[in-house]
């Protein structure tokens, strides 16, 4: 968690989150006690394992925590929201992507205020991934963490998805769990794009020696030639020693010839 830089905060802080503070450094930074971030995880954890995962939304406008998000998801089967929140999706029945949650998970409250402010409006509890300025209203559960890195992002709802599968019973604790936090780490689309270019080239690379070998391949060495087609002094094919038949095509027999034809077979038009 401190390789993560879960514990750094931010220069303010507000009144609801002084308790999660453990000190300020010289600089003005508050740090976060990450001894009551795991004691809160934990808490949250055991909130959301008797609930069905299809009542659970977790929410992230924050790209950090797409990627986060969408994993959390597919790991514990509940529905996420990456990117932007539509208005009325806990409040307005008429539109397409409304939804009747019984819990709200959000990345963070500042970003995320919409769906806050809607689950309040319909008694929906929410838990938040809270920084030391974040704003506690309406926020039932907050969890104290950096809210602002990819890492510490990608491993609080790592952490959370752990937490709440080992509660299921579909892990066992003495197991180390198969999914690597890396999956939830948030990746820049420019460096996916690069490593696809690179693997590409690489590719290409090692199938260039391939082709190239097989293009100077000596085939005319590969099969015996005729010896009465090579001429006296090797230098190179006598095409006129080929076969035994006469070459005076004149000498050959009439027969079946095109005179043969009975000149009574003349159309008339003469």
């Amino acid at each position: 968690m401190l390789s993560a830089q879960v514990h750094i905060g931010t220069k303010n802080c507000t009144k609801g989150m002084e308790p999660y503070v453990f000190k300020r450094r010289a600089d003005g930074v508050h740090l976060l006690n990450i001894g009551k971030t795991w004691e809160k995880l934990v808490l949250a954890a055991r909130i959301i394992a008797p609930i069905a995962p299809e009542d659970i939304v977790v929410i992230s406008a924050r790209p950090y925590g797409h990627r986060a998000v969408l994993k959390f998801a597919a790991n514990t089967g509940c529905q996420a929201i990456a990117g932007r929140f539509t208005p009325g999706s806990f409040t307005n029945y008429i539109t397409r992507s409304f939804k009747e949650p019984r819990l709200v998970i959000v990345t963070d409250p500042r970003t995320d205020h919409q769906a806050i402010r809607e689950a309040s409006y319909v008694n929906i509890p929410v838990i938040a991934l809270c920084d030391s300025d974040a704003a506690l209203q309406f926020v039932d559960v907050a969890i104290p963490t950096n809210n602002k890195g990819r890492h510490s992002i990608g491993l609080i709802w790592w952490l959370l998805a752990r937490e709440v599968l080992r509660l299921r019973g579909s892990i066992p604790r003495a197991q180390e769990w198969g999914v690597m936090v890396d999956m939830f780490f948030y990746r820049d689309p420019q460096e996916i794009e690069d490593e696809q270019k690179e693997a590409a080239a690489a590719k290409l690379a090692a199938a260039a020696p391939e082709e190239s070998a097989a293009a100077n391949l000596d085939w005319d060495a590969s099969a015996p030639l005729n010896p009465g087609l090579v001429a006296a002094d090797g230098a190179g094919l006598d095409w006129a020693a080929d076969g035994a038949g006469p070459t005076d095509w004149a000498a050959e027999p009439a027969a079946g010839g095109w005179g043969d034809a009975p000149a009574q077979a003349s159309s008339g038009w003469d």
